[in-house]
């Protein structure tokens, strides 16, 4: 009992051995995560289409859930790009951005995705996330990136333009670019070099001008605040919002409120491929992000337990004003860097944003919206990765196309098309390599007892005695090709008496794969060959010794593929051996 609920809740194993000097730290890391979550939360809030206040909401009941529930000690829960502009994707078909139903449906959204997400942790279905490869998954984030921001030129350039797809948004751009506010686009891009200039240039020159590390770390981190700042401030002193400068407006005043979603059929219906979809890529960019920063320090992430984290963080936004959240990359490398040792760096997090809800929210007033389109632009331009095609096209042609057309059909189509484009291809580049196993003929490598492939190495044959290796477990999508190979192979030469199936790399044989060696079998019985297997795991043994294949094998089942070549071949080593 007591280790099931350790299990369910791990603030009981870390809150143990939580200490003084644990404590500042956490604090530490808390502060500086506040400081860059503040434009960041609001600017999402607005790719997402929701009032800027809703990325502030999405950041505290969530954080202080996963804190309890979740398993890593640095990853920060909270709005994220990618999902922000899938839940403006989902939610825009339910609703017209602005109204109650839009935000309604943000609520839902989120409920339904922290079902999910709790409903996989609690059946142990994590291992669901191995269904999207890398390269695709890599594929998906640098088109959203690009997508993200070329939807956020609109803001830049104070024009009104709206598109899901890159070829509706360019179009839209394009009829309205001869109505762009020059303020605007002046302080926008003024706010994007700025920031570039601080992510790339900022912490090398304050070090050079005798800095210490730590503070221009923290300088840098807190770049995106003083953006915020000096261009408010221009705002207001100004008075450029009268001059047509969009602007964030009045943020109410207060933490966060308990609200209701919808559970209207039509919504629940609507919304349940895109909250499945969001729960897909929200789960596989939080735990990537998670095992990689605990990796480095040695610690465990339990796949099950962050999926009940993160329902618990989604289901928890969705009665306190959010949307869909997950664990942001740049936030949680920021957390780790600053030194958070445990989740409870993400409940001191919470608590500054609370603060700043309550007593921040009436400096934002004159926020420029172009300014918040920056600060996207720039954080996800970061996730653009088109590198991925040239290292795929290096390595495999087959990853290669996988991640252009996930890229393609993201871009044209939208990313909840590129989401099931990316499964469905990851699943079928699964299918069509494991449909085609490499399958070895070897023979003995010369004064030892190692079987080597025949087309690499200068190995010892027997034109009687014919050895496969099979390198793939054996499943219904490949048992037909293993089947047509042996015909194939023992129709070359009619010197052929023994076929040997080695099975070093097979783990699974299930039941198409046994009709098919059934089916071999009898086929080679016929010719008046044998066949025989060697080197079977036992697990795959002991599930063969069920069938009839072991009673009616036409030859034997050796431990050892040395054994089947003495008991065997007719070549003079075997005789002398």
């Amino acid at each position: 009992m007591t280790r099931s609920l350790h299990r369910y809740l791990p603030i009981l194993t870390w809150g143990r051995a939580y200490t003084r000097q644990t404590l500042t730290n956490d604090l530490m890391a808390a502060a500086i995560v506040t400081i860059m979550l503040i434009p960041q939360s609001l600017a999402y809030a607005l790719l997402a289409g929701l009032p800027p206040e809703a990325g502030i909401y999405a950041s505290i009941v969530p954080i202080l859930l996963y804190s309890v529930l979740g398993t890593s000690r640095a990853l920060a829960v909270g709005p994220v790009a990618v999902v922000s502009l899938m839940t403006a994707v989902a939610i825009g078909q339910v609703a017209e951005q602005g109204t109650m139903g839009y935000a309604a449906a943000a609520l839902t959204l989120a409920l339904m995705s922290g079902a999910m997400l709790l409903a996989m942790g609690v059946f142990r279905l994590g291992f669901l996330a191995n269904f999207l490869s890398h390269p695709v998954i890599a594929g998906f984030i640098t088109a959203s990136g690009l997508l993200i921001a070329v939807s956020q030129l609109r803001h830049l350039l104070g024009v009104s333009a709206h598109g899901h797809t890159l070829v509706e948004i360019l179009g839209a751009l394009s009829a309205h670019v001869t109505e762009t506010n020059l303020i605007t686009l002046t302080l926008g891009a003024g706010a994007v070099g700025t920031l570039v200039w601080v992510r790339r240039s900022l912490k090398a020159r304050l070090k050079a001008l005798g800095a210490s590390d730590g503070l221009a770390d923290i300088a840098t981190k807190a770049g995106p605040v003083a953006v915020v700042v000096l261009t408010t401030l221009a705002v207001w002193g100004l008075s450029l919002d009268a001059a047509g400068v969009a602007i964030v407006g009045a943020v109410p005043q207060s933490l966060p409120p308990f609200t209701i979603p919808s559970l209207s059929f039509d919504v629940l219906e609507a919304l349940f491929l895109p909250a499945l979809l969001i729960s897909i890529i929200g789960f596989v960019e939080s735990i990537s992000v998670a095992q990689t920063l605990a990796a480095k320090k040695r610690q465990r992430i339990d796949p099950d337990q962050e999926l009940i984290g993160l329902g618990a963080a989604n289901i928890g936004a969705a009665f306190s004003g959010g949307y869909p959240v997950t664990g942001g990359f740049s936030r949680s490398v920021v957390n780790f860097d600053a030194g958070a040792e445990t989740p409870a760096a993400g409940a001191f997090t919470a608590m500054g944003l609370a603060i700043a809800a309550v007593a921040l929210t009436p400096l934002v007033y004159f926020l420029p919206k172009a300014t918040l389109a920056a600060t996207i632009i720039v954080a996800v331009l970061s996730l653009v990765d088109f590198s991925i095609l040239r290292k795929t096209w290096t390595y495999s042609k087959a990853d290669f196309w996988a991640v252009t057309a996930t890229i393609v059909l993201t871009l044209g189509f939208g990313v909840e098309t590129g989401v099931l484009a990316g499964v469905l291809l990851s699943v079928g580049l699964h299918l069509y390599k494991t449909s085609r196993p490499h399958v070895a003929e070897v023979g003995l490598v010369p004064g030892t007892q190692h079987f080597r492939n025949v087309l690499r190495h200068d190995v010892i044959t027997d034109p009687s005695l014919v050895t496969l290796r099979v390198d793939e477990s054996l499943y219904f999508v490949n048992a037909r090709f293993l089947e047509d190979l042996v015909t194939d192979r023992i129709a070359e030469g009619c010197e052929v008496k023994h076929v040997v199936l080695m099975f070093p790399a097979v783990n699974e044989v299930d039941f198409s794969a046994l009709e098919s060696l059934e089916a071999i079998n009898a086929r080679l019985k016929d010719l008046g060959i044998g066949l025989h297997l060697s080197e079977v795991k036992g697990p795959v043994m002991d599930r063969l010794l069920r069938s009839h294949l072991v009673e009616d094998l036409n030859g034997q089942v050796f431990l050892s593929q040395y054994d089947a070549w003495r008991a065997l071949s007719t070549s003079p080593e075997a005789t002398a051996a």
